[in-house]
């Protein structure tokens, strides 16, 4: 029966009494306030005696009293499966229902004693059946054609107000939600340490998604399994649960697949290999979403609820948006890992380079005396009879000599193969590049960087791992004169079109003038307490070999700049 129908059959006074409940019903944004009000509006209008309005559960297919009129709270806990009672046999067919006397009609279900006659009507909503608005009465034969013309055109001013509601209910939660997705991906990326970082994760996804439980599984380095890298809500059945196969698990198929997926029950779904385990733990409903970084699927962000849930497809975006951010934490978590080897790494190979200085420092001081022991040995010319023991310690101690000054010559040839293999090195990048290695942990020290790098800086003819050894050598240096933080300063000029100018500038404790003078002049001179204890002579030696300079503008209490000139070529 259309509209017009409907309201043709209704007499003036009623009319107008349905106009009067449509303003009213649609008075409110709340979705429960408004289903409450038209259960109301619908029980005054028909004069009942009760009345409830129940909508059909996506997940599960049950009828569910959503708001309800002088019904008990037991009553109002009822669910009915479509089909079932004269409720469910509206919502299945999508007709109404005028029952005279409902002791005489099979279908119905008691919800109160005192019910002698129903009217129900169904709810739709977008063209489906998404409900029914039920009323009781305690007299037999109580509702008239006319009623039931009126509560169905109440139904369809219902629908409108229900649409509505849900709409602005969904905005909201995609506002909300959006919103807390952004203080998620500050919170995630505030981060660089892989496990906190996932805990982060799995611990933001579940409030987010206002779940029981959220799992985090990464695919180990053959991509053949998911391990279990991270959870919040978790029991420790499901921590120590077995890997996964990412070739046969369900979790395994979102991974391959790229896509999300969710199940409305996993302890019944028999592609959930832990069926046994969900029931101990209370998971229900699971909403899975691949983590994808550069195009490559790397694991699996899982929620799971502890009732039947349906995920909007709101919520699957959202969830779907915080696992990409996560695969860039993640990765941005293993890069700062690797960066952190990779500085250790640069500084052990400095460390290495200033031993070899070192050897090749303690070769230059013994090849000295050692030419003076061999000319006075021979100028001795200490001659024994062969019969002499004295003859076999004199030929010893000349082969000794002639060893230990062979070994000298191997340290210094040795020393020499470090001269720079010369190629254009940009230096702004050199920098840069260092800035990312060692930002987190001047940070960690309190010790701001700031650079003011020439954007035209022209390329210089230099050896890069050589050069990158220096200035990693005079960040440290300079980090540890500021114990209490600081500020290091590192400024690229090239005024003079055949050099360029790279200067350090430390707010440190500076330097007295016989440490600016012994600094750079050799290792074995050192007069530094801490680190190596091996000074900066690997950096004189560096921009020596470049052809360099070298100068120390410092004073006590007041920092210290190092300025290093380049040859352009």
């Amino acid at each position: 029966m259309s509209n017009e129908l409907h309201r043709a059959n209704l007499p003036p006074e009623r009319l107008s009494l349905l106009y009067q409940v449509s303003n009213v019903i649609h008075s409110t944004l709340d979705s429960q306030e408004a289903l409450q009000l038209i259960v109301g509006e619908a029980v005054h209008m028909m004069r009942a005696s009760s009345g409830s309005l129940v909508l059909i559960n996506p997940t599960t297919n049950f009828l569910e009293i959503h708001a309800a009129h002088n019904l008990s709270s037991a009553a109002r806990k009822l669910k009915l499966r479509v089909g079932e009672g004269i409720t469910g046999w509206v919502a299945q067919h999508g007709k109404p229902a005028r029952v005279g006397d409902v002791t005489q009609d099979k279908r119905y279900v008691s919800l109160r004693r005192d019910v002698r006659s129903e009217l129900a009507v169904p709810l739709e909503v977008q063209g489906e059946v998404r409900g029914v608005i039920n009323v009781d009465s305690d007299r037999e034969d109580a509702f008239s054609a006319e009623d039931q013309a009126l509560l169905q055109e109440l139904a369809i001013q219902a629908a409108k107000v229900i649409h509505n509601t849900w709409l602005y209910e969904q905005l909201r939660l995609k506002a909300m939600l959006f919103e807390s997705l952004a203080s998620v991906s500050r919170t995630i990326n505030s981060t660089l340490n892989l496990d906190e970082a996932l805990r982060v994760i799995t611990k933001e996804a579940c409030e987010l998604m206002r779940a029981r439980m959220c799992s985090l599984m990464l695919l180990d380095e053959a991509g053949e399994w998911l391990d279990l890298r991270a959870s919040h809500g978790a029991g420790d059945a499901y921590i120590h649960k077995p890997r996964l196969s990412a070739g046969e698990s369900l979790v395994g198929v979102v991974v391959r697949r790229k896509k999300p997926l969710q199940v409305a029950n996993v302890q019944t779904d028999t592609r959930y290999q832990n069926v046994e385990l969900a029931r101990r733990e209370g998971l229900v409903s699971l909403l899975s979403v691949p983590l994808i970084f550069a195009g490559q699927s790397i694991g699996a962000l899982s929620v799971y609820t502890a009732r039947p849930y349906s995920f909007s497809n709101e919520e699957i975006k959202i969830l779907s948006a915080l696992a990409e951010l996560s695969a860039i934490a993640i990765e941005k978590a293993r890069l700062y890992e690797r960066v952190v080897d990779v500085e250790e790494q640069l500084r052990q190979n400095e460390k290495l380079s200033v031993l070899g200085l070192l050897a090749a420092e303690v070769a230059h001081e013994i090849r000295n005396p050692l030419t003076v022991m061999k000319l006075l040995y021979h100028s001795l010319n200490l001659k024994f009879e062969a019969q002499d023991p004295r003859a076999k310690d004199a030929q010893i101690i000349e082969s000794k000599i002639e060893h230990l000054n062979k070994i000298v010559e191997q340290i210094l040839d040795f020393a020499r193969t470090t001269e720079p293999k010369l190629a254009p090195v940009n230096l702004n990048d050199l920098i840069n590049e260092l800035s990312l290695l060692v930002r987190h942990k001047l940070a960690n020290q309190g010790v701001k960087l700031v650079c003011h790098l020439q954007p035209d800086l022209p390329p210089m003819d230099g050896d890069a791992p050589q050069l990158e050894q220096a200035f990693l050598n005079l960040i440290l240096n300079a980090s540890e004169a500021m114990p209490n933080g600081g500020s290091l300063t590192i400024q690229t000029t090239s005024r003079r079109s055949a050099h360029v100018t790279v200067s350090f500038k430390d707010t440190g404790g500076g330097m007295s003038a016989e440490q600016q003078q012994r600094a750079f002049k050799t290792v074995l001179a050192t007069t530094k307490a801490k680190g190596t204890g091996l000074g900066l002579a690997i950096v004189g030696r560096v921009i020596e070999t470049h052809r360099g300079q070298i100068k120390i503008i410092s004073r006590l209490g007041q920092g210290t700049t190092l300025r290093i000139n380049l040859p352009l070529k």
